[in-house]
């Protein structure tokens, strides 16, 4: 069977490619999968924080484990979608492998320290275009990441594409009185103050309209569409199809998967669990889940290990098999006119758990406490080096931050420092800084 033009078209990289391997038959997905596995920065996932902080125990759940369950959850989509929608499965070349690449990496440009260094970084950045983990993934795949010279890993316009969750600027979703006043002491930011648009920063636009090159021009100004208010950062209002499945599977991923982190660390209550979750749930009515939560309940929360991994696995099934395929009205591109999408009732259910787990695990105060520290260090670095960059930075850092204060961007070439190191690579930096008793020469400086 022929492939379509618009296959072709997702399949182009920045940098073509100027040698065959002899005997190398992958898709490009595959090859876009390797690339990611063996890059450093999904390697640094392992080291930073998701939920818990990283460090305190062996057990929980990391930023790598936490994609990699992503990645998993989002193959188990795939095969349901074909399964339950073949046609449409085939017309738009559903593949398992692309969807399972897109998982693993949908989580490298977030910075140490979860959503604390989030924060921080950009309110150190927000005179010089802000700064969000996603807007962050997209520099590290189209340019950061050294599999390439300059085009980081040269990923396949379709795995790109698949990993823009907001296809449009922070500068543009930007409003003014979603931010708060700024504080005259690093110490008084306020999280809630300060978080950012969640899109690209305006810095990439060339490589993203490299990205967007295939579609039409209403297609592209449909794609891009964002809600606004004048008391929040206005929102995007669509993704790719891949995109949609990803998107799926890392919530059913932090939503059941986190929580068993906090329920065998003894984090929450099975009476604060029944009142938020079962009970609501019950009131649902979802086939199968309503009339089984109660029994899942005392499974989650048994001392049976085996009972606890039953009611994850039966948890995470009955949300993947429920997703279905649905038309999205204005598009004519494949991709952008078809989303993967959760039935009213079971999204209303998934909210409860991810929820759940905000409130009880993110929001409790020793979590918060810990996000605040990792805040303070990433802001404290971020200021250090912002001081005499030409001093403190690394020489290959210093020879990046040069060229881009060329061209008047130079603080992004020290968010990108920052963002790109582990939760411990940043402790054991800011001890080294500001410490008087460490110091010496810092082991594995490059980054």
């Amino acid at each position: 069977m022929p492939i379509s033009q618009w296959e072709l078209d997702l399949h182009e990289r920045r940098l073509p490619r100027s040698e065959s391997r002899d005997g190398d038959h992958r898709n490009p997905y595959q090859r876009d999968k390797a690339r990611v596995l063996h890059s450093a920065a999904f390697r640094r996932l392992q080291a930073k924080t998701q939920v818990l902080g990283v460090g305190l125990s062996d057990f929980y759940r990391t930023r790598l484990t936490h994609s990699l369950e992503a990645a998993q959850i989002g193959t188990g989509i795939t095969a349901q979608l074909w399964n339950k929608f073949p046609d449409i499965a085939k017309d738009l070349v559903l593949d398992p492998t692309l969807i399972e690449t897109i998982c693993l990496a949908h989580d490298i440009g977030h910075p140490p320290f979860g959503h604390g260094g989030e924060i921080a970084l950009n309110y150190m950045m927000h005179e010089h275009g802000g700064f969000e983990g996603n807007g962050q993934t997209f520099r590290i795949v189209t340019q950061l990441e050294p599999y390439t010279a300059d085009h980081g890993m040269n990923l396949c316009r379709r795995s790109m594409l698949g990993l823009v969750k907001y296809p449009n600027f922070i500068n543009t979703l930007h409003t003014k009185e979603a931010v708060g006043p700024r504080p005259q002491s690093l110490r008084q930011v306020k999280a809630d103050d300060w978080h950012p648009p969640k899109g690209l920063f305006q810095c990439d636009k060339s490589l993203f309209d490299w990205l967007l090159a295939p579609l039409n021009n209403d297609d592209k100004q449909l794609f891009m569409q964002f809600t606004g208010s004048t008391s929040a950062h206005s929102k995007t209002c669509f993704k790719s199809f891949d995109c949609s499945i990803m998107e799926l599977a890392d919530d059913i991923a932090y939503g059941i998967h986190d929580l068993e982190d906090a329920i065998v660390m003894d984090m929450v209550q099975k009476a604060h669990f029944i009142e938020d979750v079962t009970n609501p749930l019950k009131a649902l009515s979802i086939p199968w889940l309503s009339d089984n939560i109660e029994s899942l309940t005392t499974k989650l929360f048994s001392h049976a290990h085996h009972e606890r991994k039953n009611a994850i696995g039966a948890l995470v099934n009955s949300f993947i098999t429920a997703i279905e395929i649905q038309k999205v009205d204005g598009f004519s591109h494949p991709l952008l006119a078809f989303n993967a999408t959760m039935p009213q009732g079971f999204g209303e259910a998934l909210a409860l758990f991810k929820r759940f787990v905000f409130r009880k695990v993110i929001r409790r105060p020793d979590v918060q406490l810990l996000e605040y520290k990792g805040q303070l260090v990433v802001m404290e670095l971020f200021e250090a080096f912002a001081s005499d960059p030409a001093r403190l930075l690394p020489e290959n850092t210093q020879e990046r931050w040069r060229k881009a204060e060329e061209a008047g961007n130079g603080m992004r070439v020290l968010a990108d420092y920052i963002s790109g190191m582990t939760d411990e690579f940043a402790s054991r930096l800011y001890s080294s800084i500001f410490s008087p008793k460490q110091g010496g020469i810092q082991d594995s400086f490059h980054i």
